[in-house]
């Protein structure tokens, strides 16, 4: 029977995950600092309700933009990938 994952790919992989992990922190750090990115979450259409006891949100339009965003960059680099 043949072993799933030894462990030196194993290692590979988390190690991999590491690296994810570290450039996601990365990017989070950089991104206060860009100032669109400051107004997600309190844009017209993202809906707040808040009663005495209760508090709901719910970011639609931010989530829209981040969406088109993403799209539009994973459009761009699969583009770049396929030439």
């Amino acid at each position: 029977m043949k072993k799933l994952m030894d462990l030196s790919s194993m290692g590979r992989l988390v190690i991999g995950l590491g690296v994810v992990l570290i450039v996601l922190g990365g990017l989070l750090v950089l991104s206060s600092r860009v100032p669109l990115l400051k107004h997600l979450g309190y844009l017209p259409g993202d809906i707040r309700i808040e009663g005495d006891s209760f508090s709901c949100f719910f970011p639609i339009v931010s989530m829209i933009i981040i969406s088109l965003l993403l799209s539009l960059a994973l459009n761009l680099i699969l583009r770049l990938l396929h030439r």
